[in-house]
């Protein structure tokens, strides 16, 4: 797919990797919904690259129909759906005390990183089944974010771990149903990619996650190679189907 003249929604853009996504987008001459709960951040965004804000809670299913009729109605149906929206709080099964972690606590993961893509997953799968065929018959691609915690996750990850697991369990049979559509369905598992929230973490814990990298080891992923990746993964067609981890080769430790 050619992305110049046609419109996409990235959900989470008003930060990090989703905000890399929905510039990188309006760069290749594409119509950006920016989609995030966080509406200063979504506005922001929004003004700098021309596209539309629209606030959506991912992990409901009113408002992201909602947020889908105000993005229809502004940019058109949208061609390409990235769901950056996520979650990671770090919590242990059983804490120092003994107490065990509330169950809403692991739920709250799951509605918003699971449920919230299979949500945004089948409301743009909906609209792109309805667009005429591009030239190779194609009509629409998905991509959804996972983690390589969904393979290697660490102890405290066990909510974030299996939420993104789940990310990945879903994209093959959502793969297959949708080809009868034209539709292409990929996941990206990102590694460890410097955003605001990695500037967070401690610089010594930062040295030790590098040091599980392969190459390059002198420094985390940036955003912007994030959103190069969704462009190609839109541009190639003959991708589909499969997960790709963005994470220089990198294995994460038990910590």
């Amino acid at each position: 797919m050619q992305l110049n003249g046609h419109s996409a929604i990235v959900t989470g853009a008003g930060s990090g990797l989703g905000e890399a996504t929905a510039r990188h987008f309006a760069d290749k001459g594409m119509k950006v919904a920016v989609f995030d709960v966080n509406m200063e951040g979504a506005e922001r965004v929004a003004k700098d690259i021309g596209g539309v804000a629209v606030h959506c809670n991912v992990s409901s299913a009113s408002a992201a129909e909602t947020a889908f009729e105000q993005s229809r109605a502004a940019i058109g149906p949208a061609r390409v759906l990235v769901n950056c929206a996520g979650i990671g709080p770090a919590r242990a099964i059983v804490s120092r005390d003994g107490t065990p972690m509330p169950l809403e606590a692991y739920a709250q993961v799951i509605e918003v990183n699971l449920i919230g893509t299979f949500n945004c997953l089948r409301l743009a799968a909906a609209d792109m089944a309805t667009l005429d065929p591009l030239e190779d018959g194609e009509r629409g691609v998905i991509i959804n974010t996972a983690s390589v915690a969904a393979y290697e996750g660490q102890v405290g990850q066990v909510a974030y771990a299996s939420s993104k697991g789940g990310v990945v369990g879903m994209m093959l049979p959502a793969a297959r149903e949708l080809a009868r559509y034209g539709v292409r369905v990929l996941t990206i598992a990102p590694g460890f990619i410097q955003t605001p929230l990695m500037d967070t973490v401690p610089e010594d814990f930062q040295q030790n996650l590098m040091k599980s990298q392969l190459f390059p080891r002198e420094r985390f992923g940036k955003a912007e190679e994030y959103a190069k990746l969704c462009s190609s993964i839109c541009e190639i067609t003959y991708l589909n189907g499969d997960v790709i981890r963005l994470d220089a080769g990198a294995r994460m430790p038990p910590r």
